[in-house]
């Protein structure tokens, strides 16, 4: 049976992904502790004792790091959310199925974008 006419990934596969997906939410999640980390530690960049123009430049420069600090920790944040979703799609055993076509997503897109509910074909449809 080709994967055009198979109607979902077998247990097997389904496996291999959850074990993929697992260890890119821990990854995530790592990535996501650092990102917090930098966004807490960034009120002091060792400006104290600088001449107040820096030290003025400095904070505008700050408030831009924080918010692209905030920016970031908001997408990983929706990344972890859309991977643990992918799992639960695992459990019910709908995991790689278009959400368009209802054909199966090809093996390689999902190793790239495990949590993707798009076929490329319906994607393209998008456009």
């Amino acid at each position: 049976m080709s994967a055009e006419t198979k109607y979902k990934y077998s247990d097997k596969d389904l496996a291999i992904f959850k074990k993929l997906i697992t260890e890119k939410i821990n990854k995530a999640n790592h990535d996501l502790e650092l990102i917090k980390s930098a966004y807490l530690n960034d009120h002091n960049n060792g400006t104290e004792d600088t001449s107040p123009t820096f030290k003025a430049f400095d904070e505008g420069s700050a408030v831009m790091s924080k918010e692209s600090n905030s920016q970031l920790a908001i997408r990983q944040e929706k990344f972890i959310r859309d991977l643990k979703t992918a799992l639960i799609r695992i459990e019910n055993k709908t995991y790689g199925i278009c959400r368009v076509t209802g054909k199966l997503i090809n093996k390689k897109r999902l190793e790239l974008v495990p949590h993707a509910t798009l076929s490329i074909e319906a994607k393209n449809m998008q456009k």
